[in-house]
């Protein structure tokens, strides 16, 4: 009885996976996101877009939920935003990657939405605090399926954008992106020991702009899929 769960254990977050001729589950372990990786957006928010060494922050494995839901408005918030953004699940467990080896440890890619309370965060900054509760909250990171790369490559440009009601947000290409994928693992892989279901969100494009009830939200990278949400009121 030593080993015996003293409550039930919970389920392990998961994304669907389209296999083109199948379909099926990503385990979620953790999820990295880069901040500040495409120079327009780091202009809109005030910052310089010098190519600084990447920095991360985390979202909890359950904050990350499937497209097509219809989403309860966060609470504690008069300033939700939407950030689109190519989303990378790594397959291949590894630590100080070489930049040259780092796509091989890539399963595939997905569509996902950093949804941050924007309110929250700017407090934060301004305070010295964490991000945690501007962008680790539930329901945080709506996400597409994961397209393996076996079967669509490992996308390094393509249209990335976001319409809201349908009316264009977010408009950009992952070309713009300040670092590559293979950068952002290389360096990520120094801080941290990387693992099959770790996701990396890899930063949005310039255009973020608030989110109200009632909204929908649907977002787009070329060549890896779509993912759309919808929030109700609170």
């Amino acid at each position: 009885m030593d080993d015996a769960y003293v409550i039930p254990p919970l389920d392990v977050p998961k994304l669907a996976v389209n296999l083109g001729d199948g379909s099926g589950r990503f385990p979620i372990r953790r999820v990295y996101c880069v901040g500040r990786n495409y120079a327009d957006h780091a202009r809109e928010m005030g910052h310089d877009p010098d190519r600084e060494p990447p920095f991360f922050f985390s979202k909890p494995a359950d904050a990350v939920v499937p497209t097509g839901l219809t989403l309860p408005f966060p609470a504690m918030t008069d300033d939700l935003h939407h950030e689109i953004e190519l989303v990378v699940a790594i397959g291949v467990s590894g630590e100080n990657i070489l930049q040259a080896r780092a796509l091989e440890h890539v399963y595939g890619y997905a569509v996902g939405l950093d949804m941050t309370r924007r309110d929250l965060q700017a407090t934060a900054k301004k305070l010295g605090r964490p991000w945690d509760l501007a962008k680790g909250f539930d329901r945080s990171a709506p996400c597409s399926p994961v397209r393996p790369a076996t079967v669509i490559g490992h996308p390094s440009s393509g249209a990335i954008g976001l319409r809201v009601n349908g009316s264009i947000r977010q408009d950009g290409d992952l070309a713009q992106q300040i670092w590559r994928v293979e950068e952002v693992i290389e360096h990520l892989s120094r801080f941290v020991a990387l693992a099959p279901g770790d996701l990396i969100m890899t930063g949005t494009p310039a255009g973020v702009g608030p989110v109200a009830p009632g909204d929908v939200l649907e977002g787009r990278v070329a060549g890896v899929g779509e993912v759309s949400v919808r929030y109700e009121a609170r």
